[in-house]
């Protein structure tokens, strides 16, 4: 079997980059070593209750008149409409610090404002960081990478808003410990203050449903249960795709969304002192509870907080399982729904430590699980109303889990932090998109495949 291209991985990244090529006619098959589409960005059912994983919020939410920003722009590459995600936006969100607290919204104007009353000493910087951010072009593939921390520190001069200012944006979006490239900053400055939150009533199987559906429709085909064992290489090229099954597959292009040095590994020729790559080390914890009653009956109608307890805010691979001191709160009920969801849930995130997880028995696993939930709620019942006795089920994904449903390696969610934002391997039809190309969130894995099929495929037929 000869393709136009091989797609390896059907997350959002994936299937945009299969839509964009199945829709110019391109022979396309993406190849998901697992038995459902999304990767990490996923759904499943236990015990009769439908949980997802990965997307919190979908980032880039803009009303349907706006044109310009990434997600209308991502509408118009994939030939869908807006309503086809039925988004819903979010109520309020916070970041909440000893101290203080800034609140935002999908109204850049209510967050300066916001930033205004917390620091008013800062207000005329943060407005030439405002500038700063609206004249760069976070989206030059060879732009030098900038230091955030630096950026920042040569604008604002109050460490605790420069904190406040990453901590979600990190969170949301990046490979590096305790800085940001400031590209990556600026994408998700927009992305989250500029623009905003919205979720679909059915949460990321929606998502996934209209792509899959978009795909298939375009003649794209998908193969599940098709883990590739062996990329073939040859004259600089790779010349085959084996899977683990021991099927060749053949394609003039490859597109890998596995992550930049797990795709290198798959290489026969790989060579690891060839390839001086620095690993993600960047790895999370997330507990979701189910609950007997919402929050918002109880008066916490927020939809996201981000929290830092401690006097300074750091993002860094933990020396335990997992750092409590800061983490995310996300109440997927609390946002604009026509109607409510069948079932209350919260949903709890923090910063773990892979290869203390990996050391663990089953037997301490378990226990593990169980001492680090106490151990997040004590410290998350500090900025939302105590819920703990309104607990009916709770599921606990570490980073073994994320490992498993990535691939990547250490459980590191967001990869490399050397993104390869040109998406070019060494090898002339080798290429990455998603995670290591470096666009991040839901709607930037979506751009980035979608950049990738355009750059490296469809501008070479023009």
């Amino acid at each position: 079997m000869k393709y136009d291209a091989i797609i390896i991985g059907a997350g959002m990244s994936g299937l945009a980059a299969g839509i964009r090529l199945a829709y110019y006619d391109k022979k396309v098959c993406i190849l998901e070593r697992h038995h459902r589409v999304g990767g990490l960005n996923s759904f499943y059912v236990r015990d009769g209750h439908k949980f997802d994983v990965g997307l919190h919020a979908m980032t880039n939410y803009v009303p349907a008149n706006v044109k310009s920003t990434p997600l209308p722009k991502l509408l118009r590459q994939l030939k869908l409409k807006a309503e086809d995600f039925a988004l819903c936006q979010q109520n309020m969100s916070a970041i909440r610090f000893p101290g203080r607290t800034l609140r935002f919204n999908n109204n850049l104007d209510f967050f300066v404002q916001e930033v205004v009353d917390n620091f008013p000493r800062e207000a005329d910087n943060f407005q030439r960081l405002l500038r700063t951010i609206s004249e760069y072009n976070a989206f030059d593939l060879y732009a030098k990478p900038a230091s955030t921390r630096e950026v920042l520190r040569s604008i604002i001069k109050n460490a605790v808003l420069i904190d406040m200012l990453l901590c979600p944006l990190m969170y949301y979006g990046n490979a590096q410990e305790d800085d940001m490239e400031f590209g990556q900053f600026v994408i998700m400055f927009n992305s989250i203050f500029c623009e905003g939150f919205a979720r679909p009533e059915a949460g990321v199987r929606k998502i996934l449903e209209v792509l899959l559906r978009k795909f298939r429709d375009c003649g794209g085909e998908l193969r599940l249960k098709s883990g590739v064992r062996r990329l073939r290489v040859l004259d600089n090229k790779v010349d085959a795709v084996i899977l683990e099954s021991g099927e060749i597959l053949k394609a003039d292009n490859i597109i890998s969304s596995a992550g930049y040095i797990e795709t290198l590994k798959m290489l026969s020729n790989f060579n690891e002192e060839a390839f001086q790559v620095n690993p993600g080390r960047l790895s999370f914890v997330e507990f979701i509870l189910i609950l007997d009653k919402e929050l918002a009956d109880i008066g916490y109608d927020t939809t996201i907080t981000f929290f830092n307890s401690s006097n300074k805010f750091s993002y860094h691979k933990p020396r335990k399982l997992v750092d409590i001191s800061s983490g995310v709160i996300c109440c997927p009920n609390n946002f604009q729904y026509d109607k409510r969801l069948p079932e209350a849930m919260i949903r709890l995130t923090n910063m773990a430590n892979y290869e203390l997880w990996a050391r663990l028995s089953p037997e301490e696993y378990g226990t593990q699980k169980a001492h680090w939930l106490a151990s997040s709620l004590e410290e998350v019942v500090k900025c939302v109303p105590d819920f703990r006795d309104s607990i009916i089920y709770s599921d606990i994904f570490t980073p073994k889990t994320i490992y498993r449903f990535t691939g990547h390696l250490g459980g590191a969610v967001y990869g490399t932090p050397d993104k390869v934002k040109t998406g070019k391997t060494h090898l002339e039809n080798l290429f990455i998109c998603g995670t290591d190309q470096g666009f991040l969130g839901i709607v930037g894995a979506m751009l980035s495949g979608i950049s990738m099929a355009n750059l490296h495929i469809l501008q070479k037929g023009l």
